[in-house]
């Protein structure tokens, strides 16, 4: 009976750690969600089928976010997509007692004080969305077209670094692909290796 109980966990295992691992694709579906924003209303990503929506994992703590928020390179680029009907899905999904868990209400005074443009922010304390996806950096940015596919997964550009003077100098890995996927062209790259704090789950 033990033996026969022991084959089975063995049998089990590597599809639990394959489950385990798994997380979204770039060419596949992106996976559904549900999360809460800072004003307390409930979005998922079916809501905007149709559009062109950008995620971005964020912590307001971390260097490298502070580069792309206090440059003004983040809010630029989410004005800039928002203005062309491009939903911005800013998200945090640093656990309570966790560098960069914020409440709603602190989250709000930040993103006023950040200049954030996104459509919403949104709140992922258990770090399950983040997890599904594979979010490991603040910034992780991804990009999924109108079909609901996953067409971009990575990082903001090519410059990993905390300086605001190598924004100039590098390459928007995001605008293009949100340039490529709105003009119905293959993104190039469609993915990269992303660079900024680990998101802390």
């Amino acid at each position: 009976m033990r033996s026969a109980l022991r084959r089975a966990l063995l049998l089990c295992l590597p599809l639990a750690l394959a489950a385990a691992a798994a997380h979204a694709k770039v060419g596949d579906p992106a996976p559904a969600f549900t999360l809460t924003d800072t004003n307390g209303k409930q979005h998922s990503l079916g809501d905007f089928k149709g559009k062109v929506v950008v995620l971005e994992w964020f912590n307001h703590d971390c260097p490298f976010v502070k580069k792309h928020y206090d440059s003004g390179n983040m809010p630029a680029l989410q004005s800039r997509y928002t203005a062309k009907d491009v939903v911005w899905l800013s998200i945090n999904s640093s656990a309570p007692g966790k560098q960069g868990n914020y409440t709603p209400e602190q989250a709000n005074a930040l993103s006023k004080d950040k200049k954030s443009a996104a459509t919403y922010v949104l709140l992922d304390p258990d770090g399950k969305v983040g997890r599904e996806y594979g979010a490991k950096t603040t910034p992780h940015m991804y990009v999924i077209d109108g079909k609901g596919i996953l067409r971009y997964e990575g990082a903001i550009d090519s410059v990993s670094s905390t300086d605001q003077a190598d924004i100039k100098e590098a390459t928007n890995y995001v605008a293009s692909a949100v340039d490529s996927v709105m003009a119905g062209k293959t993104v190039e790259p469609s993915v990269t290796q992303s660079y900024g704090c680990a998101v802390k789950y």
